[in-house]
């Protein structure tokens, strides 16, 4: 097996990757401990500065301040190393300073000698200027902009964090998605907040710069009058040249990374570089480039002015100008490439009709008008189809499998703004959506009216208008419900995709679901299915959990109740009742949640005998009822369900198991919102209180 690119083997599994980082820092300590050669000096100067070169380079070509965000730790290590030289270099320089200007190595009297001249004078002022410089104006604005960065970001991660949250609340991201941007956030608030303190490092060692100046040149005199017996002037050059290049050779480098902490920071986030946003938002603006070239040339054609170089940089600007000028013109006048032409299709053959002829229904669909087609255009972003994605996710979170894929296309028929929801290619649903304009319901308490198109929100049947953009907060105030076009249609799909989910629960997807519960539980699913119970039979037990609402994420449980009761009976009533007793308690926290006291409706002991009797004569199928007491049941029922509702509380009635498969389809039609449960579904540690008692006359 091959070692990844990144990682060199290195003893046996250690690679050079997680050595750079000790090794650095043992360094460090060692130049501050031991002598060192000249020669040794001399390189390790020499990294100190392409170290510097490389960290500005990938300051300019970083697009994120994120991309380098070690930069902080960076910066910290580089001003140790160069402190730690100089300790080292101060060392060589006070022992052998006195033999002549390449006692701490040729890097040091190249930049003492070449660089100032031989003169110390000149040395100093260079020197000096050179901290002022990266003290004064460039740490200082850097640590600024850092400081002032870090606040406005950490100001700014609440808002963040709820458009993250609202955005995954509305299916538009996924967990993955979220955690990724929660993740950036935390790390640019701890990347400006680290910036803020290691800006701190460069000052600092501005001032160790010029207090290791004065140490060296005082301690260099002194050590060259006393114990080398040379004279004022000789000890004055000798040990003030070298102690010159040696804080030059220093201080360069340490300029250089200070400049690549105030790119850093200064960036404003785009996809371009600095390079490229340079060239880009320079030199792009050919009436900029004129104006300035204009300028340039008046300033050379006044008397006592240097002319020609200011002519010579006027020509210049005129010149970058005219190309920049014709490069838009060739643009501009360039045609447009030709389409692309079909091949002409060659002539078809007769071919016999077959099964290609044959168009499968699809057993999601959703049609749009053209208006619509921005809304579910890949190329266009639509955000209907992040939505549409993050509805099947959260269906297959709720109810434990997963929706079939929703078939999107476009449909002349329809109006402009309609759209058309199908279940095996049949009409469902349908609604009007206006892209650019937002619905605002009327929940049944708003402090006013709005003006634009009235209509009913298509998921829920509530009161609401199509109102403009600039109508959305004054909708709010008002205490209205606004959404976009988008959330209309997904908030009706995901609304009829629960309420026909036993419908798209078919063969294929009970095989999938079982499928996939196999991994964890491969000697249940074994042994159950179909050895024991036929896959049909545990389709028809999980449509009829889905009719009640029920969800289906506990498997094994469902595999187990069948895999015990299907050898005593078949019938999917009963088969049913069996795993809603052992899901009882899932069922009722569904329901009710934690609380402990369940408020339930229950039926007249009289009524409850009649409907037995009615049931057993049928041969526990039920048949129907009689009509007066259909109605008078059904009357009470909405009645008691509707005083819930006012209440805030959940409808639900409570019948022995015998009555409960029937009593479910008869109120599900007329009362969707009862929810109807047996008495071997509560849980024994669950206190019952009736707060409503349906009795029915003929």
């Amino acid at each position: 097996m091959e070692a990844p690119a990144n990682k060199l083997p290195l003893l046996g599994g250690m690679n050079l990757n997680r050595l750079a980082g000790p090794v650095l820092i043992l360094l460090i300590l060692a130049m501050m401990i031991l002598r060192l050669p000249p020669f040794l000096l001399d390189l390790l100067f020499t990294f100190n500065i392409a170290m510097s070169i490389i960290v500005l380079l990938v300051s300019l070509y970083t697009t994120q301040p994120l991309q380098f965000s070690a930069f902080p730790t960076v910066l910290l290590i580089t001003t140790l190393l160069r402190l730690s030289l100089n300790v080292a270099s101060t060392r060589q320089v006070l022992l052998e300073g006195h033999t002549g200007p390449d006692a701490a190595g040729k890097v040091v009297e190249a930049f003492g000698h070449f660089l100032v001249g031989g003169n110390y004078a000149v040395g100093i002022v260079v020197f000096i200027i050179l901290i002022v410089i990266n003290f004064v104006v460039i740490t200082k604005g850097a640590g600024r902009i850092a400081e002032v960065s870090a606040r406005f970001t950490l100001d700014a991660m609440p808002g963040k964090q709820m458009a993250i949250d609202a955005d995954l609340n509305a299916g538009l991201i996924g967990e993955d998605e979220a955690r990724k941007r929660r993740s950036v956030i935390a790390q640019e608030a701890e990347f400006f907040g680290a910036m803020d303190g290691a800006s701190k490092f460069v000052r600092g060692d501005a001032v160790a710069g010029i207090l290791i100046m004065v140490i060296n040149v005082v301690g260099g005199l002194l050590v060259g009058m006393l114990q080398h017996d040379l004279d004022f002037a000789k000890a004055a050059n000798n040990y003030t040249l070298l102690t010159i290049g040696d804080g030059l050779v220093a201080q360069i480098p340490a300029l250089i990374i200070s400049t690549a902490a105030g790119i850093v920071v200064s960036r404003v986030g785009t996809d371009e570089d600095m390079s490229q946003q340079l060239i880009g938002q320079l030199f792009q603006r050919t009436q900029v480039l004129q104006i300035s070239g204009a300028v340039l040339g008046l300033l050379g054609l006044i008397p006592g002015m240097p002319h020609i170089p200011f002519l010579i940089m006027a020509a210049a600007l005129g010149g970058l100008a005219y190309m920049q000028d014709q490069r838009e013109k060739r643009a501009l006048e360039a045609p447009p490439p030709p389409p692309e032409m079909p091949a002409a299709p060659a002539a078809p053959e007769l071919q016999e009709v077959g099964w290609a002829d044959v168009q499968p229904v699809d057993l999601v669909g959703l049609e749009v008008g053209y208006r619509l087609i921005p809304l579910v255009d890949r190329n266009q972003d639509g955000e209907l189809l992040r939505r549409i994605r993050g509805i099947r996710k959260k269906i297959a979170q709720d109810m434990g499998f997963l929706v079939p894929a929703v078939h999107i296309r476009d449909n002349l028929e329809l109006k402009p703004n309609q759209y058309r929801i199908t279940l095996k290619g049949v009409d469902v649903g349908r609604g009007d959506a206006y892209t650019g304009m937002f619905l605002a319901i009327n929940p049944g308490r708003v402090l006013g009216e709005l003006q634009g198109t009235q209509t009913r929100d298509p998921a829920f049947g509530l009161p609401a208008v199509w109102i403009d953009a600039n109508q959305r907060e004054q909708a709010q105030t008002l205490g209205y419900t606004v959404v976009d076009a988008s959330t209309v249609v997904a908030t009706h799909l995901s609304n009829i995709l629960n309420q026909h989910a036993a419908e798209l629960l078919g063969r294929e997807e009970v095989q999938a679901l079982l499928d996939h519960v196999a991994k964890e539980v491969p000697k249940l699913v074994e042994e159950t299915v179909p050895k024991l119970v036929p896959i049909g039979v545990v389709q028809k037990v999980l449509q009829s959990l889905l009719e009640d609402g029920v969800h289906i994420r506990d498997m094994r449980t469902v595999l187990e109740t069948l895999a015990d009761h299907y050898p005593r009976t078949q019938d999917n009533d009963e088969l049913t009742n069996a795993v809603r007793a052992a899901l009882g308690r899932a069922i009722i926290h569904q329901i009710f949640g934690d609380t402990d006291e369940l408020e339930l409706i229950a039926l007249d002991p009289q009524l409850e005998q009649i409907l037995m009797q009615a049931v057993q004569a049928k041969g526990g199928s039920g048949g129907g009822f009689e009509p007066g007491l259909a109605e008078a049941l059904l009357q009470q029922a909405a009645q008691a369900t509707e005083m819930r509702e006012q209440a805030g509380q959940s409808a639900v009635l409570m019948v022995p198991g015998a009555l409960r498969a029937l009593l479910s389809r008869f109120v599900r039609r007329s009362v969707p919102q009862l929810r109807v449960v047996s008495h071997n579904e509560i849980p024994d540690t669950k206190n019952i209180r009736v707060v409503a008692v349906i009795g029915g006359r003929a």
